[in-house]
């Protein structure tokens, strides 16, 4: 079994304790209670608390850095779901969302959800895999949270997570149309957001030294095509060069297609 005892799972008030207990248990993580307990367990280096019923991740060491969270309510993602250009935008074009085509999508490489969720909100049936115990339980209390609100509740219903490395079981997805990929890469943005959340996440999941060997399984699997994220500077995944590109400011989606997408 993997050794996790480097994440803690705690809660900032009491509301949240039996919560804090079952994110624990379910990922096998040390619990510690009373996040302001922390200062007791010195090997943790990260933190899984709940925040007002909602959990969040820190990395210990820099505390003046907010939690991350996933929030499929509220912010970033209300405001793409709302404003973000709907099957016009590019993501949808890349997945083959025209004709009244609607695919079911395995996102191999979930991480917090937000492209699988625009997804989801376009229609799609999305299957999330993510292979990282602490970024799945992220994923799994804000699919819970978004699945009890009105508003994005049925869209969260249309997203499954499967907590495996996509490497060697993607073939447990089943009847899937399109492999969407996006692969840790290093940033060379800037900005303080990318900065902190990169570098949140390069420190707990190290950068994805092995995506390339997504790449054949994700087409043997995708029935019409395999999409993958890349930022901008960055080689075709495998050096495999894709059938068409949409290319971005930052990013570009390399599209591998198997078949034609079928016209309704």
């Amino acid at each position: 079994m993997t050794d996790y005892t480097h994440i803690g799972v705690a809660y900032l008030d009491t509301i949240d304790r039996d919560a804090a207990k079952k994110v624990a248990h379910k990922w096998q993580f040390t619990y510690i209670g009373d996040a302001a307990s922390v200062s007791k367990y010195p090997q943790l280096q990260f933190l899984l608390q709940f925040n007002q019923q909602a959990l969040e991740l820190i990395k210990l060491d820099e505390p003046k850095l907010a939690g991350i969270k996933v929030d499929f309510v509220e912010g970033a993602s209300a405001h793409r779901r709302k404003f973000g250009g709907g099957r016009g935008q590019d993501i949808a074009k890349a997945i083959g969302l025209k004709h009244g085509f609607t695919p079911h999508v395995l996102d191999a490489t979930a991480g917090l959800g937000r492209d699988a969720f625009v997804l989801a909100s376009l229609g799609c049936q999305v299957t999330l895999m993510e292979r990282m115990p602490a970024v799945a339980a992220l994923l799994d209390d804000g699919l819970a949270r978004a699945k009890l609100n009105s508003d994005v509740g049925d869209i969260a219903n249309r997203m499954q997570l499967v907590h495996v490395s996509s490497i060697d079981n993607m073939d447990l997805a089943d009847h899937i149309d399109v492999v969407y990929l996006d692969p840790m890469y290093p940033h060379r943005e800037k900005s303080a957001a990318v900065k902190k959340e990169m570098r949140v996440f390069q420190s707990l999941v190290g950068e994805d030294l092995d995506a390339d060997n997504l790449l054949n399984p994700a087409l043997e699997l995708a029935k019409y095509r395999v999409v993958v994220k890349r930022p901008s500077y960055a080689p075709c995944l495998a050096d495999k060069k894709s059938t068409m590109s949409i290319k971005m400011k930052k990013n570009r989606f390399d599209v591998y297609v198997n078949a034609a997408i079928p016209k309704n």
